[in-house]
C-alpha cells in the first residue's frame, strides 16, 4: 500500500469539499424534503453499516437533541441501535433484513428513510429502501461516486464526490451538518 502524507490527505479532503459546491441544488432538495417531513410530524429513519451506522446515530442525535438552535425535538431514529431487534431479525431472517423489517414495522408515508452506504451497494440498506418504497415513505441516498444501486433507487441522492471511503465519510458528515442547519433554520422560521 502506498504511503500517503497528512498533507496529501488534507489536500484530497479539501478538493472533495470544494467539489461539493455544484451540489448545492441537491442539498436544497434534500433539505426541503426533510423539512416537509418534519413539518407534517413525520420521522426520519436512518440506516447504514459501520461508520455509516455511526453517522445514523449522529444525525438522529442532532434531530432529537439540537444542532445549533434551541427548539423542539424532531423525530429521528437510527435503525442501527436496538441490539435486540438487530440480533433477532438477523438470526431469524438474515443480516440483509435487519433494517427492512424495522422500516416495515415503523415507517409511514409521512416519513423519510435515509440509506447511508459509501459504496451504494450495501444489501441491507437496499432492502430498507425497497421496504420504504412499499410503505410509501420518501427515500434518500448518501453514497460515494458513482452511487451504486442505492442512488438509483432513491427519490433523492447525495453522491459524495469521491470513491475513497474516508473522503466519502467526511463529505457525508459535512452534508448532514449542512442539512441539519438548514432544516433547523426552516423549522424555526416556520414557527
Amino acid at each position: 500500500m502506498k504511503t500517503v502524507s497528512f498533507t496529501d490527505s488534507i489536500r484530497e479532503s479539501l478538493r472533495c469539499t470544494e467539489a461539493m459546491l455544484p451540489l448545492v441544488p441537491v442539498f436544497d432538495a434534500i433539505a426541503a424534503q426533510l423539512t416537509a417531513c418534519t413539518m407534517r410530524g413525520g420521522t426520519l429513519y436512518l440506516c447504514g453499516n459501520g461508520g455509516s451506522a455511526a453517522d445514523c446515530q449522529h444525525v438522529a442525535g442532532e434531530f432529537v437533541g439540537r444542532f445549533l438552535r434551541e427548539r423542539r425535538p424532531y423525530p429521528a431514529v437510527a435503525l442501527t441501535t436496538d441490539s435486540s431487534i438487530l440480533t433477532a431479525v438477523g438470526n431469524d431472517y438474515g443480516f440483509d433484513a435487519i433494517f427492512a423489517r424495522q422500516v416495515m414495522a415503523l415507517a409511514t408515508p409521512n416519513d423519510v428513510v435515509a440509506g447511508i452506504s459509501t459504496s451504494g451497494n450495501s444489501t441491507n440498506v437496499l432492502a430498507a429502501i425497497a421496504a420504504a418504497k412499499q410503505v410509501g415513505a420518501a427515500t434518500l441516498a448518501f453514497t460515494g461516486e458513482p452511487g451504486g444501486k442505492l442512488a438509483a433507487m432513491c427519490d433523492l441522492a447525495f453522491r459524495a464526490p469521491s470513491a475513497h471511503t474516508p473522503r466519502v465519510q467526511e463529505m457525508h458528515l459535512l452534508a448532514w451538518h449542512l442539512l441539519c442547519d438548514k432544516v433547523e433554520e426552516a423549522m424555526c422560521h416556520a414557527g
